[in-house]
């Protein structure tokens, strides 16, 4: 994976590192409650694995494992693959991934507060998050096309 982020906005992600360590999964879990109030996305999730918390701690650590690689890109190789494989799976396409955004900048806000999650945080995940969505579209497009 190549990097195209601004260094500021690499910079600013890599900050919410701690906040992530200590609040990932009240911010997955608001993430989710937010974007499951669309039945279609609803009903792409395990709903055993949201039930038993495991969906949002799985994401609560890939957002941090995220936001502290994101200067050194080709770390997160393997989470990529395994998320692909994932997405694919379950058909995940192009569409669904601003419903997320629309989701989880949100809930960083809610949780994270306004004196944390400032404008320019947001903005900065905002960017980091269509940076990794692109990459996971074209990987799941690649992948779809090989099915």
């Amino acid at each position: 994976m190549s990097t195209s982020l601004s260094p500021a906005t690499i910079a600013i992600v890599k900050s919410t590192g701690p906040a992530l360590r200590q609040h990932g999964l009240a911010i997955t879990t608001a993430m989710y409650a937010k974007l499951f109030q669309d039945a279609e996305v609803k009903g792409m999730f395990d709903q055993a694995a949201q039930a038993s918390g495991e969906q949002p701690k799985r994401l609560a650590a890939a957002i941090l494992g995220y936001a502290e690689n994101i200067d050194k890109l080709g770390a997160l190789d393997g989470a990529v693959t395994r998320m692909v494989a994932r997405h694919v799976e379950t058909g995940v396409k192009p569409e669904h991934y601003p419903k997320v955004a629309a989701a989880l900048l949100p809930a960083i806000r809610e949780v994270l507060g306004e004196n944390v999650a400032t404008d320019a945080v947001l903005d900065a995940w905002a960017e980091a998050y269509g940076f990794l969505a692109n990459i996971l579209i074209a990987e799941e497009a690649a992948a779809y096309e090989a099915a």
